[in-house]
């Protein structure tokens, strides 16, 4: 299991804050549940939920990044965390129990900190085991230039666009340029 602090988790992310203290306490749950520790590599993978504080605490503590290719975002907006070992092929989603917060400490901060700190594990966070399907490793893609704007990319991030090819911004630039142009010649 990880032996970072709660202290060590707010100097890598630059304040203390009521969502890394649920990053925090999610992913404690998690390593100890997977008797896991953390990820030198991809053998531990952490999809996570939202793009808040605590996935911070995910990162710091659980070694899992977008970098390695071990930290997957979905865009759902809740405070929930998946994480998966390899080694194992065990799999644990972690919930926070949002509506557990006290609506008296909401509004102030480092209480609501040291009470989510505090809690007993079974007030604030549900581990269910889940069976998934083993996420891809990382992959490493070849680069291209873009044609319009010359900064390399992933090639399998490119389009063409009459037989040049384009980034994402780029193709997005000219898209809208040219349906702009449309709308003008209308």
């Amino acid at each position: 299991m990880s032996r970072k602090s709660y202290e060590d988790v707010t100097q890598f992310h630059g304040h203390s804050c009521p969502g890394l203290a649920m990053g925090y306490r999610m992913t404690q749950a998690a390593l100890s549940h997977l008797e896991g520790k953390r990820s030198q590599d991809e053998e531990l993978v952490a999809i996570v939920e939202n793009d808040a504080c605590g996935v911070d605490a995910v990162q710091y503590m659980a070694g899992c990044t977008f970098g390695k290719g071990n930290l997957i975002f979905k865009d759902y907006g809740k405070h929930v965390y998946t994480f998966y070992d390899r080694n194992t092929r065990k799999g644990v989603r972690v919930i926070f129990k949002v509506q557990k917060l006290p609506e008296s400490l909401r509004a102030e901060r480092e209480k609501l900190v040291k009470w989510i700190l505090s809690e007993p594990d079974e007030n604030v966070i549900e581990l269910r085991e889940v069976e998934i399907k083993e996420p891809e490793r990382a992959r490493i893609m070849k680069s291209v230039l873009c044609d319009f704007c010359g900064e390399a990319v992933m090639q399998t991030r490119t389009v063409q666009i009459e037989g040049k090819t384009a980034c994402i911004p780029c193709a997005n630039r000219i898209q809208g340029e040219r349906s702009s142009q449309q709308e003008v010649s209308s």
